[in-house]
């Protein structure tokens, strides 16, 4: 079964806007919002140590109740190396992320929109050779620059950050990183260890989302 005929699994925060999972995650909003007073919170950065903590789940229903709030929200696919978005919102990966750091499409023609209402989905593209090389680049900081002047929030939904060093480089990019942590997998040590590289680059953790509890 692909992870597009589950996405209802994912959109929890958009299939019923009562339930406490939806709640919960306008609680996360709300929380961003009030740690990040007095400084820029327009690009996010989603990761955790490890990979199936519930990264993208989360990355995805923040960015609903974004949405939800009349924010014009674009999500972006930032794991190049096993990308996802496409299957959670099904569409074509063939023009995304890497295709416009590689001059190959234009972002505006790869952005597409959602069922949701002001929710718009860059995927990841191309899977490219060398992952690290492209999120790094000039390129890469350009291009947030230029779309944050179209959208109100931008998340990022990036590999796990023990894995490799892309939610490094990309949380150098971002105002804030939220760190998904799955209770009963993650361990203190790769909390810390994540803590640790995290503030060797100066990005910011925002906080830690404790999911499974």
């Amino acid at each position: 079964m692909t992870r597009a005929m589950s996405s209802g699994t994912y959109l929890v925060a958009n299939k019923n806007a009562t339930a406490d999972a939806s709640e919960s995650y306008r609680t996360l909003r709300t929380n961003i919002r009030f740690s990040t007073m007095g400084r820029s919170s327009k690009v996010l950065l989603v990761t955790s140590a490890s990979g199936q903590e519930g990264k993208t789940t989360t990355a995805t229903n923040l960015a609903v109740s974004y949405a939800q709030e009349n924010k014009k929200v674009l999500l972006i696919d930032g794991d190049l190396r096993s990308p996802s978005l496409q299957e959670v919102f099904p569409r074509s990966n063939k023009k995304g992320l890497t295709d416009i750091l590689s001059g190959q499409s234009q972002w505006e023609e790869a952005v597409s929109t959602t069922a949701i209402s002001n929710l718009f989905v860059l995927t990841a593209g191309t899977v490219p050779p060398n992952p690290s090389e492209i999120l790094g680049s000039d390129q890469m900081q350009q291009l947030l620059n230029q779309m944050s002047v179209y959208y109100d929030v931008i998340l990022i939904d990036s590999p796990a950050a023990l894995d490799v060093s892309d939610a490094q480089i990309l949380g150098t990019m971002s105002d804030g990183v939220v760190l998904v942590a799955h209770q009963g997998k993650v361990t203190k040590d790769q909390l810390k260890r994540v803590k640790r590289s995290m503030e060797h680059v100066n990005a910011h953790i925002l906080g830690v989302v404790l999911n499974k509890a």
